[in-house]
């Protein structure tokens, strides 16, 4: 297994993301190699500056890093030797089975669909993020912001994407599927909503268990939380404040901590024909292990494969 990383992104590059690596390492499978993308002299300084041993990751150099200030659409074609180009290049050239970055999230999600590709039948591919329930599980709403504008039937495929990714990589056999609502009834909420829930109510493809209110999001009523990017992430964006005001105020409790983002690292891109992952910009070295390790969990799983099958 190779595990593509890109050393160069995120707000804290590139301290974090290499102490996250070599965190992550005792943890990986013994096949596991882990791959750096970057400028070849910051990291083997960094490496030695932290006291890891360079032979335990291969290095990739790069001489050109897409920033946060980069625009997504043009980044990849107008920095051909960027750390994110080159290891989608690499990946796309199957000498990957999955690169993660906590860079440029736009720019990850351009060169998902232009350098690897969509899975034929997928309309848009979705990005996830976890939602902690009261129950001590897990649950997972999307997309969280990739698709702001959404079709019914986008929905309906992101029920379908969300259903395989909790089955296959977190082992629910059979995920209860809602879609995020202003109320239960099957009529409530805007158009899209409405329309939605017809085309999902008999749907034989995952387990409808119909409308979810807000409130209920962490009342452990459903695996799979579907809504449009737009509104997920606003959902997303309110439960990072709310846990920040948390701590700001000194409140500690175990289970509001599960809201950290550094206890998940990062979420895949679903819906692409190879491993994509993608952590949040102000990951720190905590974040970018959990990165790596969600990775290869999505790499055992195979879990592109699985979506192609499932797309047939």
């Amino acid at each position: 297994m190779k595990i593509g990383l890109d050393i160069m992104g995120g707000d804290f590059a590139p301290d974090v993301n290499v102490m996250g690596a070599f965190l992550a390492l005792p943890n990986l499978p013994e096949d596991c190699r882990i791959v750096f993308f970057g400028d070849e002299a910051i990291i083997r300084e960094n490496i030695a500056k932290h006291g890891y041993d360079a032979s335990l990751v291969d290095i990739v150099h790069t001489t050109e890093v897409i920033t946060m200030a980069d625009h997504p659409a043009r980044a990849l074609s107008q920095k051909p030797n960027s750390s994110i180009t080159v290891g989608f290049d690499m990946l796309a050239a199957k000498k990957l089975d999955a690169f993660a970055s906590t860079g440029n999230t736009g720019a990850m999600l351009v060169g998902s669909i232009y350098k690897v590709g969509t899975i034929p039948g997928i309309i848009r591919p979705c990005i996830t993020t976890f939602t902690p329930q009261l129950s001590g599980a897990n649950s997972v709403l999307l997309d969280v912001g990739s698709n702001a504008d959404c079709k019914p039937d986008v929905l309906y495929q992101f029920a379908i994407l969300g259903s395989l990714y909790m089955k296959h990589v977190h082992g629910i056999e059979n995920p209860r599927v809602a879609l995020l609502n202003i109320g239960e009834e099957p009529e409530k909420g805007n158009i899209l909503t409405v329309a939605t829930h017809k085309l999902m109510a008999d749907s034989k493809d995952f387990n409808f268990i119909g409308n979810l209110e807000g409130r209920d999001l962490f009342l452990d009523k459903a695996d799979v939380v579907v809504c449009d990017g737009f509104t997920g992430n606003v959902v997303l964006k309110t439960a990072e404040g709310f846990y920040t005001l948390l701590r700001k105020r000194g409140i500690e409790d175990e289970y509001f901590d599960r809201f950290n983002y550094e206890s998940y690292g990062g979420t895949p891109i679903l819906g692409v024909n190879e491993g994509v992952i993608i952590g949040h910009g102000i990951s720190n070295e905590i974040a970018v292990k959990n990165l790596i390790l969600h990775t290869a969990e999505v790499v055992k799983s195979n879990l592109p494969a699985k979506i192609k099958e499932a797309f047939k």
